[in-house]
């Protein structure tokens, strides 16, 4: 008979959280302590974290709110704009505690009112990250007003994702919370990750 192997994870990674600020960042930290020991934290506030600085001191009031007896790493994300230069990038890189940028097409979501609104605005700055290997991270929809909020996922798929995998074939690419089946077909083409897939169906005919 064989012997049973357990595997038991005590404290996991958490890739996508939100911490927001003020007195929900009090509340929420404490409970995310409980939970994981490293977590990739979202930078879509009220102001964006948009640089190295905002990020360390964003950090900063993270751990200032983890209870003595816990602990967590938060592994902390600037937010793309069509601003972010290249040298933010490095400066992101260098400073040793931001682990990926955060793409929001502008409107697309929470507090995305600062998000891209065009990929060529902000392809120079995706060329750096690339080199500097530095993640970058999708929320992955259109705007277009008229596109169904049902298809702005398979859309982006289909025609803004080729343009940055194209211009930049070596960029580490993170989907994010992923709904449809198209995308988890294109997940087999290129080398990316995708994360929170709950509640995804795949209808084979």
């Amino acid at each position: 008979m064989k012997t049973q192997e357990i595997l038991t994870i005590r404290r996991p990674d958490d890739f996508h959280l939100h911490l927001r600020d003020g007195d929900s960042l009090k509340l929420l930290v404490p409970h995310a302590c409980e939970q994981v020991a490293r977590a990739i934290v979202m930078p879509n506030l009220i102001p964006a974290i948009r640089t190295t600085k905002e990020a360390k001191d964003y950090r900063n009031r993270i751990l200032a709110n983890v209870p003595k007896t816990k602990s967590l790493n938060p592994l902390m994300t600037i937010y793309l704009t069509d601003s972010t230069a290249p040298k933010d990038i490095a400066d992101a890189k260098s400073s040793g505690i931001i682990y990926g940028v955060k793409l929001y097409p502008k409107g697309a979501t929470t507090n995305s009112e600062s998000g891209v609104t065009s990929i060529d605005k902000v392809m120079e700055t995706l060329k750096e990250m690339e080199r500097q290997g530095l993640p970058l991270l999708i929320h992955g929809e259109v705007t277009d007003s008229n596109v169904d909020v049902f298809d702005r996922e398979s859309v982006f798929i289909k025609k803004v994702l080729p343009t940055i995998t194209n211009a930049c074939p070596h960029l580490k690419i993170v989907l994010e919370h992923i709904s449809t089946a198209v995308l988890i077909i294109i997940l087999f083409c290129f080398p990316l990750s995708a994360h929170e897939c709950s509640k995804l169906f795949i209808k084979k005919k």
